[in-house]
């Protein structure tokens, strides 16, 4: 196709391209042959005086410009002319004039024909006709003439009306009769044959008609009119004009404006399907992402909007991942890049309503992410559901060069630095900031007071503010902080009396919008603050009331989002009580909760599954509600006590202890219809709720009665509790565990292509291609109740413990738990956390029941790895569980079974078996050392306790969140997902690195000192035996640890202080430890090329240690041996340099034998070095007496070997120059290596320089 020329074009180019043109191939000189030669057409164009442009092999007929099919002419074989042709025949034939056509007329046969009159009507003009009518009364027309029995037994296509004959629906029968006889004649195989025949003979739109037509008249509705289209965009009203008949095909025209798909640009496509535009590529159908943009821009309105929607459609379908296989890389992140977020805020400065409304659907499509949210919904009635992360990103902002050597009084503030960023610098690490620093809120809050836009509209506006406040508690502050933003919400949205919807005018103002709630609630869990000024200062209690205390039948609002309200209403009410706010109301609407909770069996008998749906969402948020309320309640007697500062909630425990017999009767209840609709989802938060109200009836209550709560326990677990775990519902669900669990497949929380890292999420963008913990066939929240209420009957009745729990159903899970290796990451934090709540609670229950039971102690050895697997993937805010798992198992000998059955023993047998060719003669035995362990275990705890003495502020606010201390919670958001996880993967070697820390290392900024400070080198000693105990009996345990990281954790003992190697017990333990690392499966799994985390390289690392070792080693073999690690042929040459270039010196003290290096020597020899730099300093050593064989064996033989496989190597070497240094070194008379020099002069080319110290080799092959 030739191009079109464009306003960039030079002369040059467009006379290139019209030479192209004149030169294509496509066009033919022009001829003029009209006529037969002298009938004067034909004319001499030499005679003509204008300047007429000749093109040669131009086409009779204009070419088509459009690749659509040429169109054939049904008359073109009519205008043939022969050269025998007399003209005036022609013209006779040809005549158009009046007379040759009346002289034909034939008068059409009109007696068959019935004749209709007009009917009579009273107005004075006839009645206007729309198209849609008057198809339909045309349709209907046909309908009536045309007889029934063509529609039953006669063609369903052909009517006959084009026959002469006067009887056309005989004829019309019996030409249907003859093609029916004709069908039975023939087989089937023969009509499937001829019908295919046919249908490549014919046109395919032919096809489509004829099909589309039979269709609609087997139907019985006629082809103008249609029936109201199932999935509009809208609803349609009935006094809507000229709407009460849906038109199918202008709504699928409709629809498919904005629909987004991806073509490639090799696709062409035909310019008749529309797709083609005026770009700068016309040739290319769709638009690209350039085009949008500056479509966007366009002074055309519809332009604008168009651009932005179809950039809204583009948005939601990337993050869905449709086009994960059409594009290579993340088209969010292309354009993000390209200024999105700048013209979609641009773009809601626009005064064209219609222009907001698009940036605000594109806007909405960018932040906000409807998986999350249905995921945070579904979740927010579990165990301890309704904590939830903020959505920060985890990128770490770069430190200024400018604040380097500035003193800590004068450096800028995290805002000020923050304020004094571009908005593109802020936008592009966190996108919500960037968007609340362009003054997003105001401008909302505008459209909203003043726009009052459509209620789509409105809808998405509180959801993306609903996206801001979940960002963190200072975004929420700031949209409470915005000048009239939330007023305006409550007087808008949540109105203390409102009228009846009308369905005029449809509008979301000056009535509840379940949206506007929902902002409320997530506000509310930025902080107990926040809450407070929300229920106080903006009048909030006094609207929940209005919400609280009526059915949600009453409301005057369409009943879903009546229901909707309503339960909005009651989690906002169990946020608020989450603090202990609002318990005062408890009070007041205790007769609307009891009925609330006395009408849920009613209410599940609903045939409606949506409404079923509706009021069970309600039922779970009011006993949300409760359990908050019950949380608040059990505090009151502490309180009371005056042991804190803080004022007793008004809500006391015999407010809600009447509260029990009422839930135990609806437990018993779900229980028997367990495999019904919706009864798992009420079984939950009846088992939350009644663990609960168990739990805290033990706790310092007084009217605590031991023995009638005993007697209720039993009959708990007889009549509910075995039941229950025996029913077929529970365990299919503790058999499922592993498909629906993150820890398990690690798969499911692989984040997708369109991860932008400046607007995090919790992993549920796009479809779920793997089952997931919140799906609603998921086992856990069921599971996971039960454990809760396990433990709190074991913790009160203890003759229960073997009765209560079969572990057996559960081991499945739990071994592969133990073999997972679960990563901390944005795309899995909620399916994690509440995972590990259930694992907790299984472990709790595991460390009541191994002392006691002998079933279940057979598997202590599987929860020990379980704990130690789950402990350092535990997320921020659970450093309570992690606290007691420290407590309780890790260092629990009940839980180390080899402790007490001969594992010391089996340990040393072990060693002896496996020493695969190689073993440590300086490593002690293994059994004495792993007995000693096994003694003092609860020492090596009080030891890891005591160094996580820093985390005690975080562990105090993890117990009161998660023991429902709510008068302490603060916030129901948890911590920020960048902290890192609650413990470190490397926690073992925590000890190790606290005391290089305190030591202070001169080169990292610290004070170093001379004396250990108290305690170190016990510390040291029990985190070598704890990590010996783990290496012997839980290696998989530290599977999370690279190689390399243990390696570089060890070596903080060299570095920490001058002599604590040289301590016996730590030589023992080190010697033992080192035997484990060189074993030749961890040799080969070791990669110095990773930096350890903390490190920038390994090779820092070593450099230090090389430099400790010349000061303060005495030529110990063990730190010697830590350093020949890393001299391995298969590591970096830079480790080697470093030695034998900048190091000589330690070459005299670094005497280890051959025969005491636990690494075979072929790793150092083989293969030959190829560094000539490597190759020239082992020579100067070895020449200049640096390397001696009895000074250092191992790097003399290493040396030896390489330089002799250099030298007699018959491959071509490379020129090389050596250069002698020492005065002392003449080759000719007092070298010490004659034979190796000799070969290597006899190999090389040698070129004297004036110095006789310095000669230079060049290799004669080249």
């Amino acid at each position: 196709m030739l191009r079109r020329p464009k306003p960039t074009d030079s002369e040059e180019d467009l006379l290139r391209e019209q030479q192209r043109f004149l030169s294509s191939s496509a066009l033919k000189r022009p001829d003029k042959r009209r006529g037969e030669e002298g009938t004067g057409d034909h004319e001499d164009p030499q005679e003509d005086p204008r300047d007429v442009v000749k093109m040669s092999d131009l086409p009779d007929e204009i070419p088509s410009l459009t690749p659509a099919p040429p169109k054939k002419s049904r008359f073109k074989k009519e205008h043939v002319r022969f050269e025998d042709d007399d003209p005036e025949d022609h013209l006779n034939r040809h005549d158009m004039h009046i007379s040759a056509v009346l002289s034909r007329i034939i008068e059409r046969d009109t007696s068959t024909v019935p004749v209709c009159l007009p009917v009579l009507t009273g107005t004075a003009f006839p009645k206007v006709m729309r198209r849609s009518h008057a198809a339909e009364q045309v349709s209907e027309k046909y309908i009536q003439i045309l007889p029934n029995k063509l529609f039953v037994g006669g063609p369903l296509l052909v009517s006959g009306q084009g026959l002469g004959s006067s009887d056309a629906a005989q004829e019309t029968m019996k030409i249907h009769q003859e093609n029916q006889a004709r069908l039975q004649e023939m087989s089937q195989e023969e009509i499937l044959e001829e019908q295919r025949k046919l249908l490549h003979q014919l046109d395919p739109m032919l096809v489509d008609f004829v099909r589309s037509q039979k269709t609609r008249k087997l139907c019985g509705s006629p082809a103008g009119s249609s029936s109201t289209h199932p999935n509009l965009p809208i609803k349609v009203e009935k006094k809507w004009v000229h709407m009460d008949k849906g038109e199918n095909n202008a709504w699928q025209y409709f629809l498919t404006l904005h629909t987004c798909v991806c073509l490639c640009l090799r696709t062409h496509l035909p310019t008749h399907l529309g797709l083609h535009h005026h770009g700068e590529d016309p040739e290319l159908a769709g638009y690209s992402l350039q085009e949008l943009f500056l479509l966007s821009r366009s002074q055309v309105t519809q332009q604008r909007v168009l651009a932005l929607s179809i950039l809204a459609n583009i948005i939601t379908k990337a993050h869905a991942g449709a086009f994960a296989s059409d594009l290579k890389g993340s088209i969010l992140l292309t354009l993000l890049d390209a200024g999105l977020l700048f013209l979609l805020r641009f773009s809601l400065d626009d005064s064209v309503e219609g222009v907001m409304s698009a940036a605000i659907q594109a806007m909405r499509a960018l932040l906000v992410s409807p998986g999350d949210e249905d995921a945070l919904n579904t979740t927010f009635p579990w165990f301890l559901g309704m904590y939830c992360f903020p959505l920060l990103p985890t990128t770490k902002e770069e430190e200024d060069e400018e604040d380097e050597g500035i003193g800590e009084f004068t450096k800028e503030t995290a805002n000020e630095k923050e304020e004094r960023k571009s908005d593109h610098d802020v936008a592009r690490q966190d996108m919500v900031k960037g968007l609340l620093k362009m003054k997003l809120l105001p401008r909302l809050r505008y459209i909203l007071e003043v726009v009052r836009p459509s209620p789509r509209v409105v809808l998405d506006m509180l959801e993306l503010l609903v996206r801001i406040a979940r960002h963190s508690t200072s975004t929420a502050t700031q949209i409470l902080d915005c000048p009239g933003l939330m007023e305006t919400v409550m007087a808008e949205f949540l109105p203390i009396s409102w009228a009846p919807p009308s369905s005029a005018v449809p509008s979301l103002y000056e009535r509840p919008v379940a949206m506007a709630i929902k902002l409320l609630r997530v506000l509310g869990t930025a902080g107990r603050h926040i809450c407070a000024r929300l229920l106080n200062s903006l009048g909030g209690k006094e609207r929940l009331s209005r919400l609280l205390v009526v059915e949600p039948q009453e409301l005057m609002l369409e009943t879903e989002e009546a229901f909707q309200c309503s339960t909005e209403a009651f989690r906002l009410w169990a946020v608020a009580a989450s603090y202990g706010q609002s318990c005062s109301l408890y009070g007041d609407l205790y007769p609307v909760l009891v009925n609330a909770l006395q009408s849920v069996n009613q209410s599940q008998m609903s045939t409606d599954h949506a409404l079923l749906s509706l009021m069970l969402q309600r039922a779970q948020a009011i006993l949300v509600l409760l359990t908050q309320v019950t949380h608040t309640a059990g505090c009151h007697e502490e309180l009371s006590q005056g042991a804190e500062s803080l004022p007793p909630p008004p809500v006391t425990w015999a407010h809600v202890a009447g509260l029990q017999p009422t839930v135990k009767g609806l437990l018993k209840a779900s229980q028997k219809r367990l495999g019904d609709a919706g009864q798992t989802e009420a079984s939950i938060l009846y088992l939350v709720f009644f663990g609960l109200l168990t739990q805290r009836c033990s706790l310092s209550q007084s009217s605590f009665k031991p023995i009638e709560c005993l007697q209720e326990l039993e009959s708990l677990t007889s009549e509910v509790l075995l039941p229950l775990q025996s029913h077929q519902v529970v365990q299919k669900m503790m058999y499922s565990l592993r498909t629906y669990s993150a820890i398990c497949n690690s798969h499911s929380c692989i984040p997708g292509s369109e991860l932008v890292p400046s607007l995090p999420g919790l992993g549920f963008f796009g479809e779920k291609t793997h089952p997931s913990l919140s799906d609603p066939a998921s086992p856990f929240p069921l599971l996971t109740a039960l454990c809760y209420l396990l433990n709190s009957v074991i913790a009160i009745h203890r003759g229960l413990i073997t009765k209560v729990l079969c572990f057996t159903l559960w081991l499945q899970y739990m071994q592969a738990c133990a073999q997972s290796r679960p990563t901390l990451s944005h795309c899995s934090p909620l399916q994690l956390r509440h995972e590990h709540h259930l694992l907790y609670l299984l472990l709790r229950l595991a460390h009541r029941m191994v002392p006691v039971d002998p079933d279940v102690a057979k598997y202590a050895s599987l929860f020990h790895q379980v704990a130690l697997v789950m402990l350092p993937s535990l997320q921020p805010g659970s450093e309570y569980m992690a606290h007691e798992l420290m407590s309780v198992i890790i260092f629990n000998q009940d839980f180390i079974p080899e402790c007490i059955s001969g594992g010391p023993e089996a340990a040393a047998l072990a060693e002896l078996r496996l020493q695969e060719g190689f073993s440590t003669p300086q490593a002690p035995p293994l059994a004495p050392l792993l007995r000693e362990v096994c003694l003092q275990l609860s020492s090596v705890r009080g030891c890891y306790l005591t160094h996580l003495a820093y985390c005690k502020p975080a562990v105090l606010s993890s117990r009161d969140t998660h023991l429902g201390r709510t008068p302490w919670v603060q916030s129901l958001l948890l911590p920020n997902l960048s902290l890192g996880p609650a413990l470190p993967s490397d926690w073992p070697f925590l000890p190790l690195i606290s005391l290089y820390e305190r030591m202070g290392r001169s080169d990292g900024g610290g004070v170093q000192t001379d004396s250990l400070p108290a305690g170190s080198l016990v510390s040291v000693i029990y985190c070598l035996q704890w990590h010996l105990l783990l290496e012997s009996w839980r290696e998989g345990s530290l599977a999370m640890v690279p190689p390399v990281a243990k390696l570089a954790r060890l070596a903080c003992i060299f570095l920490s202080s001058s002599d604590l190697f040289l301590e016996p017990p730590v030589q023992r333990l080190m010697w033992a430890l080192f035997g484990g690392l060189t074993r030749p499966a961890k040799l080969a799994g070791l990669d110095l090329t990773t930096p350890p985390p903390g490190l920038a390289s390994f090779h820092d690392l070593y450099s230090a240690l090389l430099d400790q070792f010349e000061a303060v080693s005495f030529g110990d073999e063990l730190f010697g041996c830590f350093l020949l690690l890393p001299l391995q042929r298969r590591h970096s040459v830079t480790m080697r340099l470093a030695v034998f270039g900048e190091h000589v010196g330690l070459l005299r003290s670094l005497g280890v034998s051959v025969q005491k290096l636990p690494i075979p020597l072929e790793n150092y020899i083989l293969p030959p070095e190829d560094s000539l730099p490597l190759l020239w300093l082992y020579f100067r050593t070895l020449v200049m007496k640096s390397l001696r064989r009895a000074w250092c064996p191992v790097l003399y033989s290493v040396a030896v070997a390489h330089v002799n496989a250099f030298i007699f190597s018959q491959d071509p070497a490379p020129q090389v120059c050596i250069t002698f240094a020492t005065q002392d070194c003449r080759i000719h008379h007092n070298c010490i290596y004659p034979t190796h020099c000799a070969a290597l002069l006899h190999k090389h080319t040698i070129y004297t320089q004036t110095m006789p110290c310095q000669v230079r080799l060049k290799n004669t092959n080249t």
